[in-house]
């Protein structure tokens, strides 16, 4: 078979009218070559500015926490009515503390001796020596099988909430009588589970996923350069992300959390191995073609720019789509990543190429691939021995049965779908592990409303206190109702049928309740665990109530936020997930000149997604048994496997167009499949590893995410792009392409080179 002259490079661009003359006429030589002070400026300045802005933004991996926050209020709609009340909250009260919930239990059947109660209250005393401990501690309340006491103890909000809840756990572990348990749990116990759980996000998840990627870089290139100067690619741009993502944050242009900032440093590694290792590739095989390294760089360049351009910009488009969100934790997500994605590329494109032409063919020791245009030439661009050589040469054979068979499989995994629990999660499953704060909430449910410390709030019209606390005291969900009012020592008065009460002897006087506005704060103590279904469903039976009566109330508290957050979550799912896949299509469409070959694309990523969601389901639910999965799981595993997913899609339908030009859209399909097998199963395997990092982080979500992306990313590595999307495209041939003139044959590659092929 003939090859005209123009098609000979196997690095040119998709579109064949890119080849440069100069290139075409002397393909090996050095015509084009840069003069020799600039072809050293260039990539030193390069090398340095990154440098320079890496040591600025290092010290950055350390701060964080002073712009992120993991309050789920702060990231609801300010439409939610558990946005209001938390905004609306702080009036009626001098104090914005954080409640603690001390429990102390009887180790025993029998009841709490006179001793060990006043050895509580002693070490109750205590606390007050304790920083970030407010004045305001509430007194001993005994439980009715006097096995059990309960205090709240408010937390200073501008202290380090988790450092003070240590302090505190560790003095009442000291402090507490023999046979007697003690625990922190509420709100600030459970706000201290997730400060510790994400405490290793600078530290132990960057160290694991960075070793997991160096090991696979060995693997794949057996060199020690080439994988350091891969991994440093990679830490400068997550390096240069996270110092602009801060500022953005500083500035409170962008909200920052522990669970985006840990998906942060995990795709910003992840992708810029990716797209390093696809530009590592081309330039291996420039440098076999072309003696000089100069010339081996613009070749690789001009080969990758396309590739990653495109698969980042599908990345980022999808990412983008999350600022549909209602929930800014979503809303938020979308941008901070996409700059993260960005920083990929550039680092990609710039950092990489800088360092491996400053080192030439060294930096693949102790393999240097050498210079040798006229065994390039005899494979025609393609080695006919190998793995990857061998899948082609089966899916020659067996194309329709394979795609076939494989759809089957993957519809098979995809009804495990039905079994995803994804309505939301209790509080006290989002931390892993061992959890005081969990313990703490069971121990009080044993002996107390288990819902105390974290009460319902209601705020109303203060002519309505009444009629709102009655239809809290009728639901069966609420145990007892009390007004804010700076009247009363306890800060609150109780609240009954017959009105307001006072806290004390008969004949203490009533308390006034505190009026902001014109409206009133009423507390409902839960009688079921704030994050349990039970509480959830009081919080919608009760503003259904208010509804149904004409009432405008408020209503808000810990309970409500969760309801609020799943239902929000609900609706981005519904929306965005649609809308992420009409981004996706448009852009390939327009990269690939095509509308069948995209549809299929989009087609079997979503399929692959449905598969790995569906076998998520079982691992979860049979394996790690998870109470459940927070609504927006789907979503997330959604938008970055897709993204993710069509990233490798790309890499592979942008070579097999640039091959079936020359050769026709069937043999195109064996020699894209042979020429980028290694380089997208190497980046499949370095992003399912930085994505299984996140696991080391004991947080449900990240958990759940970690296994969702990280299996997903491998079933469409080894089984879509591998052997499903190859044999489709083989059995449809050049109809794929409809309606461009590839379909028809009607490039001169085509005809002359493809005819019997497509």
């Amino acid at each position: 078979m003939n090859r005209p002259a123009s098609s000979g490079d196997p690095e040119r661009a998709v579109n064949a009218s890119v080849q440069h003359p100069a290139d075409s006429a002397a393909p090996h030589g050095n015509s084009r070559r840069l003069p020799r002070w600039l072809r050293i400026v260039l990539p030193a300045a390069l090398i340095l500015v990154w440098f320079v802005a890496g040591s600025i933004g290092g010290p950055y991996f350390g701060k964080v926490g002073e712009v992120s926050s993991n309050d789920q209020t702060t990231y609801l709609p300010a439409s939610a009515d558990a946005t209001q009340v938390q905004q609306l909250r702080g009036e009626f009260s001098d104090s914005d503390a954080i409640p603690a919930v001390l429990v102390f239990a009887s180790t025993s059947d029998s009841a709490l001796t006179e001793a060990q109660q006043d050895a509580v209250a002693q070490a109750v005393d205590n606390l007050a020596s304790i920083d970030g401990v407010e004045a305001g501690t509430s007194p001993l309340i005994g439980s009715d099988d006097g096995r059990a006491l309960e205090v709240f103890v408010p937390i200073a909000s501008t202290a380090d909430v988790g450092d003070t809840v240590v302090a505190v756990s560790a003095a009442l572990r000291e402090a507490s009588p023999e046979g007697v348990n003690s625990y922190v749990t509420g709100p600030a116990g459970f706000s201290a589970d997730l400060i510790e759980a994400f405490s290793g996000i600078d530290g132990l998840l960057l160290i694991v996923a960075i070793a997991a990627v160096f090991v696979i870089l060995i693997v794949v290139y057996r060199s020690l350069l080439l994988p350091v100067a891969v991994l440093a690619t990679s830490v400068f741009a997550l390096t240069v992300a996270l110092l602009t993502v801060w500022w953005l944050a500083k500035a409170q242009v962008l909200l920052l959390s522990g669970q985006t900032q840990g998906i942060l440093f995990i795709l910003v590694i992840g992708a810029a191995t990716d797209y390093s290792l696809l530009y590592v590739s081309r330039y291996r095989e420039a440098l076999r073609e072309h003696r000089d390294r100069g010339q081996a760089t613009r070749v690789a360049l001009r080969g990758s720019i396309e590739p990653i351009l495109a698969s980042g910009g599908t990345v980022i488009a999808g990412l983008l789509c999350l600022l549909l969100s209602d929930l800014k934790s979503n809303s938020t997500l979308g941008p901070v990543a996409a700059i993260g994605i960005a920083f990929a590329m550039l680092a990609a494109l710039t950092l990489l190429p800088a360092i491996l032409f400053a080192f030439g063919r060294a930096a693949f020791w102790p393999r240097r691939p050498a210079y040798e245009p006229e065994v390039v030439a005899a494979e025609h661009g393609v080695h006919t021995t190998g793995w990857w050589a061998g899948v082609g040469r089966f899916v020659r054979r067996a194309h329709r049965p394979i795609w076939a068979v494989t759809t089957l499989v993957l519809l098979a995994a995809a009804f495990g779908l039905t079994q995803l629990q994804a309505q939301g999660v209790a509080q006290s499953d989002l931390v892993l592990g061992a959890s005081e704060a969990r313990d703490g909430q069971q121990a009080l449910g044993e002996h107390f409303a288990a819902g105390s410390g974290s009460p319902m709030l209601v705020i109303v019209d203060e002519n309505q206190l009444q009629q709102a606390a009655d239809v809290l005291l009728d639901n069966p969900g609420i145990d007892a109702v009390t007004v804010v009012s700076a009247d009363s020592s306890a800060g609150s008065a109780p609240v009954t049928a017959d009105g307001i009460t006072a806290y004390g002897p008969p004949g203490t006087p009533t308390p006034t309740p505190t009026v902001v506005d014109g409206r009133v704060l009423l507390q409902g103590t839960l009688t079921d665990a704030p994050d349990s279904d039970a509480a959830a469903q009081t919080v919608r039976e009760v503003r259904q109530t208010y509804a149904d009566n004409g009432m405008d109330a408020l209503v808000g508290g810990v309970t409500a936020t969760a309801v609020d957050t799943n239902d929000a979550s609900v609706h981005d799912r519904n929306l965005i997930i649609p809308v992420v896949l009409v981004v996706i299509l448009i852009i390939l469409m327009l990269l690939l000149r095509s509308v069948l070959a995209p549809v299929l694309l989009v087609a079997t990523t979503v399929l692959s997604f449905a598969a790995a969601l569906g076998v998520s389901a079982w691992v979860f639910n049979g394996v790690f048994h998870f109470a459940g999965a927070d609504p927006a799981v789907p979503l997330f595993g959604f938008v970055f496997l897709v993204a993710l997913g069509i990233d490798y899609n790309i890499f592979l339908a942008t070579r097999v167009r640039e091959e079936s030009i020359a050769h026709g859209t069937r043999e195109g399909v064996i020699r894209g499949l042979a020429v980028t097998g290694g380089v997208i199963t190497s980046a499949g395997l370095v992003l399912a590893a930085t994505f299984a990092a996140l696991s080391v982080i004991p947080i449900l979500f990240l958990a759940q995410i970690a296994f969702i992306v990280a299996f997903g990313v491998l079933l469409d590595t080894f089984v879509v792009r591998a052997l499903l999307v190859p044999a489709l495209f083989y059995d449809l041939g050049r109809v794929v392409w409809w309606p461009s003139r590839l379909a028809r044959g009607s490039t001169q590659q085509s005809n002359t080179a493809g005819g019997r092929h497509a």
